[in-house]
């Protein structure tokens, strides 16, 4: 682990290559799983007040499992979660386009209905965060669905923390993340 102010980073991040590669694993990962994608709790109030702006993009039975389960749900674990479809598979937000799976909510950034792009979890995708008080801890989450993107990252030569470098900076800062890029070299 690397300390990047009051953040833990897993060498994974910087050890390991990864991009998205939508062509191949067509957004699997939003539509498999155990739950939705974990929220932080200042999450909820931002799902119910852009919610009217993105129910259009939503697909039916989406729609249906929000206004059956509400915007969000505490999951079996007793984590925030997104509401999902099917069991606990497909996230509520998902949307298709040509046989891939977009998010809702970005989708309503995207075309300026709303201000704030996704989860942060999703967003920081495939980092996944360990709040504690004093610190949180990033490591890289493995799941063989992404080995496309694992060998896409390693084909581009771009580590996991540089394929994320939007989200970390929406999260931690730009200065955080320009200290993350001078430790990531020290390790070199």
């Amino acid at each position: 682990m690397i300390e990047v102010g009051n953040v833990l980073v897993h060498e994974d991040l910087i050890n390991n290559d990864f991009v998205c590669n939508l062509s191949k694993c067509k957004g699997i990962c939003c539509i498999e799983g155990d739950s939705g994608a974990p929220l932080l709790e200042s999450e909820k109030a931002i799902l119910e007040e852009i919610y009217p702006k993105v129910k259009p993009y939503m697909t039916a039975k989406g729609i249906e499992a929000i206004e059956e389960q509400g915007k969000y749900v505490i999951d079996v674990d007793g984590d925030l979660t997104t509401t999902c479809v099917d069991g606990n598979k497909e996230c509520a937000y998902v949307t298709w386009e040509n046989g891939i799976t977009k998010c809702a909510i970005e989708k309503a950034y995207e075309l300026g209905e709303i201000h704030w792009r996704k989860p942060v979890s999703c967003h920081l995708y495939p980092i996944r965060t360990t709040h504690y008080p004093e610190f949180d801890v990033l490591h890289y989450d493995r799941w063989h669905i992404c080995k496309d993107a694992c060998s896409f990252g390693k084909e581009l030569q771009v580590p996991v923390f540089k394929f994320l470098k939007d989200p970390l900076i929406r999260t931690y800062g730009e200065e955080w993340y320009k200290n993350l890029e001078r430790a990531a070299e020290e390790l070199s």
